[in-house]
């Protein structure tokens, strides 16, 4: 296995567990008979952390669809090396301390971390451009 397809299935798992956090604060705000059913509006709402545990994990998808294909890509040319597998490292961290600060509430934080996911995508970008 290539060092870009083993972070991007720990990412992917990373991802996968987002939901986590705030459909258990879903469970206690509503009930699990709540949880079940279709949402309402008479709902009480998500505690403000997870509201904002949702927008990490969506916002996490949303770049999820950039850099798997980018990390695939790399992948399947053969054109990994310690560059690329920093990349992915860098995108897989900045990713969870994203999902983390941006959960919390610390937005500066949440902010440099976002970009910290961007430049690991950029990076293989880059290698699959012919610049790096």
């Amino acid at each position: 296995m290539s060092r870009e397809i083993y972070w991007l299935t720990l990412t992917l798992g990373m991802t996968l567990l987002f939901w986590v956090p705030y459909v258990l604060n879903r469970m206690f705000v509503i009930g699990i008979g709540g949880t079940f059913a279709n949402p309402k509006a008479t709902h009480k709402p998500l505690a403000e952390w997870a509201q904002r545990a949702k927008a990490a994990h969506a916002n996490a998808i949303e770049n999820l669809a950039l850099f798997a294909p980018a990390a695939l890509a790399v992948h399947a040319l053969s054109a990994g090396d310690a560059t690329t597998a920093l990349g992915c490292q860098l995108y897989f961290f900045s990713r969870l301390v994203h999902f983390i600060f941006y959960t919390a509430g610390i937005p500066v934080v949440r902010t440099l971390a976002f970009f910290g996911g961007w430049a690991g995508t950029a990076i293989l970008v880059a290698r699959l451009a012919g610049f790096a």
